[in-house]
């Protein structure tokens, strides 16, 4: 990132420039910003450019980065009041507040936007042409032109490889950690194979990974369980409800289902394949049984069901007697929390099971 700038009063309104472009001439998409400040008659005082880092950058990320970094700068020069030029209708209005943003990631920038704007005593949005923002432009334009002209091999922090090209590199927009597209891919698998937060592979970083952005790594099968851990978490926990149906298993919540579910033993159905069960039991619907009968009889297990018994004993895995999964202590105290976040206290039969789990070679 390059500057240049000389010392100016802070009491004057002065004008902010702003540029983001994006190129994919190459085989990667590059991104770069510019960044000039003036004075009420356009002298120059100050500017900045510095290339974009993330493999999937839009144009409107590119510049509201460029907004973002432009307020940067004018906070650090010590400068109350400023006037927001902006050569794009969409961005004035969302600077405007007249317009939400439509993606996470866009919300997240005009939040950052919007903090360093309540630092400023004044920070007034104006439209402008393109004429009128030539310097940002082209220091937007150098930026984007000397990424693509120096493209120096890559090393990975993960795996060590160090003679990747850029292409093999995949960059975590919020933070700008790059590591080498194999590690990220690996790193997505497991998280969401064990139901862990999705975040930065770097040492600490906790920046979330977003579907958007690691959409090309992924398999089918991998992009249907992140879709699902969504859709999970915008419903709370205590209101996920799974169909029983082992042929649908269609996650939906009690709200949805508190119109159609009868009060007479909770009988409902299925929004996804309209199967009768019940949303008490959690099992396909029991007829002419209530559910004190049908848990007290235990009509009909499945030979599935007998055969997770068998080896829930086998492997002295406990249920969760809240969310229902079983849970396996594989090692430490007996003291477990769910991926739910409920809190378990696994009791053992006898202790000899406690001494098998502290000291099995596995």
């Amino acid at each position: 990132m390059e500057e240049e700038g000389t010392l100016v009063p802070s009491g004057d309104m002065y004008r902010l420039y702003f540029k983001g472009l994006v190129s994919e001439e190459t085989s990667q998409v590059l991104a770069g910003f510019g960044v000039a400040i003036c004075d009420q008659d356009d002298k120059l005082l100050f500017q900045m450019k510095g290339p974009i880092h993330g493999s999937d950058i839009t144009v409107l990320e590119a510049e509201l980065t460029a907004l973002k970094q432009g307020l940067t700068a004018t906070v650090k020069l010590g400068l109350d009041h400023i006037s927001i030029c902006c050569d794009h209708n969409h961005i004035y209005e969302l600077v405007m507040r007249r317009s939400p943003p439509e993606q996470d990631n866009i919300a997240m920038l005009m939040n950052d936007v919007q903090r360093m704007r309540e630092q400023l005593t004044s920070s007034n949005p104006i439209l402008v042409t393109r004429d009128q923002i030539s310097f940002a432009y082209k220091l937007a334009m150098e930026t984007v032109a000397s990424n693509i002209s120096i493209r120096m091999p890559a090393t990975c922090s993960i795996c060590f490889n160090d003679d990747l090209e850029a292409e093999q590199m995949f960059c975590v927009v919020l933070c700008g950690h790059q590591f080498c597209v194999e590690c990220v891919r690996r790193h997505i698998e497991v998280r969401l194979l064990e139901g862990s937060v999705l975040t930065c592979l770097h040492y600490q970083c906790e920046s979330k990974l977003t579907l958007r952005s690691c959409a090309n790594l992924l398999t089918p099968k991998l992009k249907a369980i992140w879709e699902q851990r969504i859709e999970e978490e915008l419903i709370p926990v205590a209101d996920r409800v799974y169909c029983p149906n082992p042929t649908c298993s269609g996650l939906m919540s009690k709200t949805e289902l508190s119109t159609s579910t009868e009060e007479d033993g909770g009988r409902s159905c299925c929004v996804k394949c309209a199967k009768p069960f019940c949303i008490n039991c959690k099992v396909l619907w029991h007829n002419n049984l209530s559910c004190n009968d049908y848990k007290r009889l235990g009509l009909n297990p499945t030979t599935n069901d007998e055969k997770l018994k068998v080896l829930a004993n086998q492997k002295m895995w406990r249920q969760c007697e809240k969310c229902k999964h079983m849970i396996e202590l594989s090692k430490g105290c007996i003291h477990v929390t769910c991926r739910y976040h409920h809190h378990i206290l696994i009791t053992l039969s006898n202790p000899f099971e406690l001494y098998l789990i502290m000291f099995s070679p596995n």
